[in-house]
């Protein structure tokens, strides 16, 4: 039986270093604040009586 350190590819001690996370934190927050003001930019003019245009969605 093989004894030691397993090593785990993919997710690495980087993946959890405090300025990684934060890096994608922050990030995903900023993604999170477009998609609010998008979504209230389409509020706004629906109700303002606007036809919504019409605009690819990046996932």
């Amino acid at each position: 039986m093989h004894q030691g350190r397993r090593h785990h590819r993919g997710l690495g001690r980087r993946w959890y270093d405090r300025e990684n996370v934060l890096e994608r934190l922050e990030r995903y927050q900023r993604d999170l604040e477009q998609e609010l003001a998008d979504v209230s930019d389409l509020i706004t003019r629906l109700r303002a009586g606007e036809a919504p245009q019409q605009e690819a969605q990046t996932i």
